[in-house]
């Protein structure tokens, strides 16, 4: 018979129930940390650039080679976690991420690499870990509350990074700039080995990934649909967040600083379409038009960023990118969740994969439009591509089944 997520038990908050608030707060925190430094240096690369004497899209590197990192340890991440213990994936991946506070030792290009790495890294196993801490800590009715608000706390965290960076290396190199952001990193593993606690107990999400269980899960329809439509959304998000700033600063005459604050909006106006989407989820029982229309948005504020020239208009733009790739992420979350034939081990299959997915293209997306600006003399071509690949959101709402049909074996 199958187990579904609503027959889950989780075995640690039945001893001590008021203590899984103790572990959110742990897991927003981590989530905050991951958010601060995500995106944390691209309002910074044309300092990057001068200092070390690179191109753009060596530069790119910063954000692309985390970024796949972390999409490689998507799928093998539950093995990872299954060796090492879940406390002890957390203790380390909470260092990994605190590796970035000694930014400013990192006096050669190649050492600042290495630190993105480590927080990749640290990232892809924070991220893949707390699949299993959520369900052994909360009921079930609670479990999409913690998704929500941890959307919401890695849009602040991007948001405030990006729109900070710039005014803070105006009081200090921007080497130490990274590394106040990455200092939380070091006090959440500190709290992390005094309070964090994980169950006594093995959940079916900690079973090992094999090629078998992807296909299973990805030959669904419903699951095919929703990990690429939301890849390429994010991966247009991530062009967009690298390389926005420099385009308006270069050409669209606009300061770094207040091109960065524009390109923050993306972040901060997520986290108000994260609620907003959340609320509509729970009230709206349709499942369609919470692709189609966020896929429409966020395809025309894709190319209006990039293509208008009235600051109002790419105000405008930027904003709807925004709304369009966050305001339909509570209900991504939890459709997997809801389909009959979901078990804890193929729901760990389907974040596996989606941060997989997402991960390479986000590595890829920033090089191809770092790369058209030094071979073209131009951002749009890079941006272009990725802009009409955005579009993919809107096949994914008109193609999704139909209720009686999601729920059909994977």
């Amino acid at each position: 018979m199958t187990t579904t997520l609503s027959q889950l038990t989780w075995s640690e908050a039945r001893v001590k129930p008021r203590y899984r608030f103790v572990i959110a707060a742990l897991i927003l925190a981590a989530h905050l940390s991951i958010g601060l430094n995500f995106f944390s240096v691209t309002p910074l690369l044309p300092l990057v650039i001068d200092d070390y004497e690179v191109s753009r899209a060596s530069a790119s590197l910063l954000i692309a080679l985390p970024t796949v990192v972390k999409a490689l340890t998507g799928l093998p991440g539950s093995l990872i976690i299954n060796r090492l213990g879940l406390n002890r994936s957390f203790t380390i991946s909470w260092f990994m991420l605190g590796m970035l506070a000694f930014s400013p030792l990192a006096t050669a290009f190649p050492a600042m690499i290495l630190l993105r790495l480590l927080y990749g890294l640290g990232a892809g196993l924070m991220m893949t870990a707390s699949a299993s801490l959520i369900m052994q800590w909360f009921p079930t009715k609670e479990v999409p509350v913690i998704n929500t608000l941890i959307l919401v706390v890695i849009s602040l965290g991007v948001a405030a990074s990006i729109s900070l960076a710039v005014p803070l290396s105006n009081a200090m190199t921007w080497e130490a700039v990274l590394g106040i952001f990455g200092i939380i990193g070091l006090l959440g593993a500190i709290a992390w080995a005094l309070l964090g606690k994980t169950g006594s107990t093995t959940q079916e999400a900690s079973s090992l990934f094999t090629l078998r269980d992807v296909w299973h899960v990805f030959r669904n329809r419903t699951i095919f649909l929703l990990v690429v439509g939301d890849a390429l959304v994010f991966i247009q998000y991530a062009a967009v967040t690298s390389w926005l700033p420099s385009f308006l600063h270069e050409s669209r005459g606009l300061s770094l600083e207040q091109a960065g604050y524009i390109t923050s909006i993306l972040p901060a106006i997520g986290v108000a379409a994260v609620l907003i989407g959340g609320f509509l989820s729970l009230r709206v029982k349709a499942r369609r038009p919470f692709f189609i229309i966020p896929g429409v948005i966020v395809g025309l504020g894709g190319f209006g960023s990039f293509l208008l020239t009235d600051l109002n208009a790419i105000y405008l733009s930027v904003m709807m990118i925004g709304v369009g790739t966050w305001i339909y992420q509570p209900i991504l979350l939890t459709l997997p969740m809801q389909l009959s034939w979901m078990t804890p081990r193929k729901i760990t299959v389907v974040w596996g994969a989606s941060l997989t997915i997402a991960g390479f293209g986000m590595f890829i997306s920033p090089i191809v439009v770092g790369a058209s600006r030094d071979l073209l003399g131009s951002f749009i071509p890079g941006f272009s591509v990725w802009a009409l690949l955005a579009w993919s959101l809107v096949l994914t709402g008109v193609f999704l089944p139909r209720k009686s049909r999601m729920d059909a074996t994977a």
